[in-house]
């Protein structure tokens, strides 16, 4: 596993700039009222060939967590550097484990995996902006895109931790018909070379 290219960094050192478009350490209500703190601990990552090599667990790259579209809401995030929340590497850890039990590939969609506060879908709402949670389109040959094959694959994720949360299939909100949503929950990691003082 290659992660010599990790670089931890405290998001409140970060430029104005990025501060404002990632907000770290800020107090987010979830939909349901619930209130939590959004990612302080990022990794920097310096270019895609950087995200490619980077080896979060021995099936999943960074670039697979951090693939987004068009959609990330300012042009400055859509450059490089890239700042990753530091709790992507549980959700690596838990992917791989989904894969061993499936024993096939697993697929990350486009915008399934970390999309930072300002991304347009979701936002700083999203589960997404912590860096912990992931959209699986496809496993081996199955497109996951109806009842059996979501709520087959749901049933696994869901085994594996207490800590997953995992949607079931339907149209609702809270659910899904086009995908396998998986998540930890609203987890932060502050890296052992990094400090909570302010």
């Amino acid at each position: 596993m290659r992660t010599e290219f990790l670089r931890p960094i405290d998001g409140l050192r970060l430029g104005e700039e990025y501060r404002a478009l990632l907000r770290p350490g800020e107090s987010e209500a979830a939909a349901n009222g619930t209130v939590h703190r959004l990612p302080r601990f990022f990794y920097e990552i310096g270019s895609w060939e950087e995200a490619h090599e980077i080896r979060l667990a021995p099936h999943f790259t960074l670039a697979e967590l951090m693939l987004v579209d068009c959609r990330e809401g300012r042009l400055l995030l859509s450059q490089f550097p890239h700042y990753v929340p530091c709790a992507i590497v549980l959700l690596a850890r838990f992917l791989e484990d989904f894969r061993r039990e499936v024993d096939a590939p697993v697929f990350i969609s486009a915008n399934g995996g970390y999309r930072s506060p300002a991304h347009r879908i979701g936002g700083p709402k999203s589960i997404h902006a912590w860096g912990t949670a992931a959209n699986i389109y496809r496993v081996g040959d199955t497109f996951l895109c109806d009842a059996r094959s979501i709520e087959k694959y749901r049933t696994i994720a869901a085994s594996l931790s207490p800590a997953a949360f995992v949607r079931p299939f339907g149209r609702e909100r809270g659910q899904t018909d086009d995908h396998l949503h998986i998540d930890l929950g609203f987890v932060s990691l502050t890296p052992r070379d990094c400090s909570e003082a302010s």
